[in-house]
């Protein structure tokens, strides 16, 4: 079996040394032809360490050729059997045997094979353990294990022939060659994490892809000018700004620069490949850089925001420099047009990911990308955020779920090797701050930043694995970071070794030059004109900008956003949110019909089909779900989309919704909203995993991208929402002050105090009116499902476009006085206050109670049962914003001086009692005193006890009606 037998040769060693080792190894074809052979036809172990075939004796011929013919063959070519033309185990002069003891040179040879496929194994599996990553070259890298004594193959000659197996290239290589290409493939500048990939199609994808091309870009003389002038284009604007604006915090990219040709690179060829539009969320690390080099945004623009000439425009509002935001349609080199959108950020690092995420599944949704790979989501991460804010967990793990899929996210971690002072064995307890998204499964390239063209090798790799197979990727780019954290941070007070070689260090620019014109692709002073030709733009923007006219400031309210509005609540006129009747009928009719194959639960059939059906025989009895059915059912059919995820929301925490509902039998789901006209609108309503963080940004950033449907999230009990206080803070309550970003978001936070502890009873109220100014979001705590119909409603069909948040009910979901008409929903219309529904004469009223909330109905019960004529009760629906005018109407019919009393079940310090003493005073002009009934004050929101709570609430009624 000499090694000049042609093409197949190397795998049928393979396969013959397999069988030899074991029979059972190979499939069944090659092991009944092996067995059939007769003793003088098995291969021999050569001297040289190779497998000698001898000739074929006797009249018996070996198995065709692939062109189905034998002829002129050497008898000594073995060719891979096949049932239509080797029929072995058939063939009558053949001698079959179950078991062949191999000859002492059989089994050496299976096993310095078997040690050699062991080797190959190893670099695949660990050669990005030992592959040269830090451009500092101050990592401890592990004693190479890929030695010849450790595989017993140290006495294997170096020309030896081997089969090189499944390894891309010749089917046979010599030990030696063997090595050298898989020390290029796997231990150069690029360390490859792949083996553990599930889908085998997908890793035998990508281990074609690297040892055919030895993990190396074949690239033109035209692509490496152009990867040249992005490394200078980042690191002169760098030392520009550092030298014009003396002190001023950029968070350079210095010791990166390689994202700027990374990032070119990935839109150039993600064009190529499908991708119309890419979303990038990344903190604050090289934005600047991002902004102007890649997202081609004005420079002077940016100078401006550095010259910081116009106070008066930014009193209050805003944001820096590097957390905004900005969109454009970027041409590529090969003439196509990419949409590039860089997502506003907050200083908390990756919580931008989930939002980017969302961001990019609506712009799918919107474009009917159901194979998702039109928009493409890339998210820049550093290395001690990545592996250290959870949020990064709760996002990976949206990315394979159907509500959140979008076809794969692209992740580039800018790995500086440290977090601020901190160093990596201190910040994390994996060998990579990659390790975290071994979680999905996803082939991870670790990737020296010294070498740019190893960058654009592994951009290339990622790019196309996403669009090929639709999942995450990630870029581990090693580098560095020139300065401390900010610019006027001392590193060196913490890590003098590491900025001791930092300063040694000349820029990965200067050394890829060194590389170009050694090898002869261009010249020093073409290297030196492009660097000047960007210093000379440079200047004349500075100079322009000096001369006045420009202004850092974010666009907004384009494209999509252009029919809708912010600004103030008392400049946008009410809107009419009812619908006529015999259209709710007729949608209550669709909601209670089930198909013929359905079988209902007996107690869903009886406590929601039976009860609903009832409501539209007598227009009466409308329990909360149905309002709220009712609400959603009438946009789609109006042509809105709607979408609702959180935990357990298509059957509701409380069971109120059943807007997806199963058959009892067979467990199939049928879903009720998505069965009302054959036109209606796209629904989507999914549970939840166990996260608010990930799941509420994911859903604030689809709300960015759907100004026109109705986004909504709801928690399983709100007192879970402030595990995802950052989203709420930094990004719904204050993108539009900060960055002109408007959203339409709903939350759905279930509220009340009901005795079932500290932990299930508040939805923190208080914290969301202590974020309310300027009219950025709407706060509601409803007391109707009529109410509730509307206030869905109009937050679609009203073009003001703020946040709302919903305090929903626990107990008033199937409370019997908790119940509104189809006359209300016909005829109605939302109202922020409800006046006393009672008959009391105002001029005899002695105190007015104002609440909010399931508070009202405990109220209102105290109030008859003890027969009290001198207490009115008005109901505070949405608490922000309020109207003064409006406030000042609904008190207009009592007496001035009357006791006017705030009462909530919350603790005094918690609820709305302090926002409503801060704000309501200077409303009431004196003419009333406003003054507060609560629960005590408490460090913590309810009591554990039941019969605690019952006394507490007992004792609050009494109080209040006293």
């Amino acid at each position: 079996m000499s090694h000049d037998f042609g093409v197949n040769q190397g795998l049928v060693e393979e396969l013959f040394l397999r069988w030899a080792a074991n029979p059972s190894s190979v499939e069944d074809s090659w092991r009944s032809y092996f067995e059939s052979l007769a003793p003088a036809e098995l291969p021999r172990l050569t001297s040289a360490g190779t497998l000698d075939t001898p000739t074929v004796v006797g009249n018996e011929a070996p198995p065709a050729s692939s062109n189905g013919s034998n002829g002129g063959a050497s008898p000594s070519v073995f060719l891979p059997p096949t049932a239509e033309t080797v029929p072995f185990v058939d063939q009558p002069n053949r001698t079959t045997r179950t078991s062949l003891p191999p000859s002492s040179d059989v089994m050496m040879a299976t096993q310095l094979q078997g040690r050699v496929s062991a080797l190959m194994n190893a670099y695949r599996v660990r050669g990005h353990l030992f592959a040269h990553l830090d451009p500092l070259g101050l990592t401890d890298r592990p004693p190479r294990e890929f030695v010849l004594e450790r595989y017993g193959l140290a006495d294997v000659e170096p020309d030896t022939v081997f089969s090189t197996a499944d390894m891309a290239g010749p089917s046979t290589l010599t030990l030696r060659e063997i090595i050298d290409r898989l020390d290029e493939t796997y231990t150069r500048t690029i360390g490859v994490e792949f083996t553990f990939l599930e889908d085998r199609d997908a890793r035998d994808w990508l281990q074609h892809s690297m040892e055919s091309s030895l993990n190396r870009l074949d690239l033109s003389v035209e692509e490496q000018l152009r990867i040249l002038t992005k490394l200078t284009d980042a690191e002169i604007f760098e030392q520009f700004l550092h030298t014009k604006f003396i002190g001023a915090k950029r968070f350079s990219l210095e010791g990166a620069e390689s994202v700027i040709p990374l990032l070119d690179y990935l839109i150039e060829r993600s064009s190529e490949i499908g991708v119309d539009e890419i979303v990038i969320g990344m903190a604050h690390r090289g934005r600047l850089n991002v902004m102007v080099n890649i997202l081609e945004m004005n420079v002077r623009q940016i100078f401006a925001g550095f010259r910081d000439d116009n106070p008066e425009d930014h009193l209050g509002r805003g944001d820096v420099k590097y957390h905004l935001g900005y969109s454009v349609d970027r041409n590529t080199s090969a003439g196509r047009s990419v949409h590039l959108t860089l997502t506003f950020n907050p200083s908390h690092l990756e919580f931008v990911g989930p939002v980017a995420a969302g961001r990019v599944r609506a712009k799918q949704d919107r474009r009917g990308d159901t194979r998702r790979e039109q928009v493409l989501p890339l998210i820049i991460h550093g290395d001690a955020a990545f592996v250290g804010q959870g949020v990064v967990a709760e996002t990976l793990n949206l990315s394979e779920l159907q509500a959140y899929h979008a076809g794969g996210t692209i992740h580039v971690v800018i790995n500086n090797q440290i977090g601020f002072t901190t160093i990596p064995t201190d910040a994390r307890s994996t060998r990579y701050c990659t390790d975290i998204t071994r979680m999905l499964r996803c082939p991870v390239f670790h990737v020296n930043g010294e070498d740019p063209e190893a960058v654009a090798q592994v951009v290339r790799l990622a790019t196309e694995y996403r669009q090929r197979f639709h999942r995450d990727v990630v870029i581990d780019l090693y580098c560095y970071r020139k300065y401390g954290h900010n610019e006027g941070d001392e590193p060196r007070f913490t890590q003098p070794i590491m900025y001791r070689a930092v300063d040694e260090k000349r820029t990965i620019r200067q050394v890829y030059i060194d590389r170009l014109v050694e090898t002869g692709k261009i010249t020093a002073d073409q290297a030196d004109e492009i660097s000047a030709r960007r210093k000379r733009d440079l200047e004349a923007a500075l100079e322009e900008t000096q001369n006045g006219g420009y202004k850092l400031t974010p666009d907004s309210m384009r494209g999509l956003w252009t029919p809708f509005r912010g600004g103030a609540d008392i400049d946008t006129p009410d809107v009419e949110t009812s619908v006529p009747r015999p259209r709710l009928e007729e949608l209550l009719d669709r909601l209670t019909t089930t198909p013929d194959w359905f079988h209902p639960h007996p107690r869903f059939k009886r406590f929601v089909l039976d009860k609903q059906r009832r409501i539209l025989e007598t227009g009466r009895g409308i329990d909360w779900g149905t309002g709220e059915n009712l609400a959603f059912a009438s946009l789609l059919v109006d042509g809105v989309r709607c979408r609702l995820t959180g935990q357990d929301v298509r059957r509701g925490t409380f069971s109120h919704r059943h807007a997806v509902i199963y058959d009892s039998k067979t467990g199939r789901r049928y879903t009720r909203l998505g069965h009302l006209s054959p036109d209606q609108a796209h629904l989507e309503i999914y549970d939840s995993p166990l996260s608010e963080a990930g799941v509420l940004g994911f859903e604030w950033g689809y709300s960015l991208d759907s100004p026109d449907g109705l986004v909504m999230w709801e928690a399983q009990f709100g007192d879970f929402v402030n595990t995802a206080q950052v989203i709420i803070d930094q990004f719904i309550t204050s993108s539009e002050d900060k960055w002109h970003r408007l959203s339409g978001l709903v939350l759905l936070l279930p509220h009340g105090f009901e005795g079932q502890g500290p932990e299930h009873s508040s939805a923190r109220l208080e914290r969301f009116l202590a974020l309310c100014a300027e009219d950025n979001m709407q706060v509601v705590n409803l007391t109707t499902p009529a109410q509730l119909f509307h206030c869905i409603r109009r937050q679609v069909v009203r073009p003001w476009r703020k946040p709302l948040i919903v305090m929903t009910p626990k107990s008033l979901l199937r409370h019997p006085r908790a119940v509104s008409t189809l006359d209300e929903l016909s005829s109605g219309e939302f109202r922020r206050l409800l006046p006393d529904s009672s008959e009391i004469d105002p001029a005899g009223v002695r105190r007015i109670l104002l609440c909010s909330g399931k508070l009202y109905y405990d109220l209102l019960e105290a109030r008859e049962t003890r027969n009290i004529r001198d207490v009115a009760i008005i109901r505070w629906e949405q608490l922000y914003p309020y109207r003064a005018d409006e406030i000042r109407s609904i008190l207009a019919p009592y007496r001035d001086q009357t006791d006017l009393v705030w009462v909530q079940e919350e603790p005094w310090n918690m609820g709305a009692w302090f926002f409503l003493r801060a704000r309501i005073p200077q409303i009431l002009e004196g003419k009333f005193a406003l003054r507060c009934i609560s629960r005590p004050e408490s460090a913590s929101p309810a009591t554990g006890s039941s019969a605690a709570h019952k006394l507490e609430q007992q004792r609050l009624i009494d109080e209040a009606m006293s």
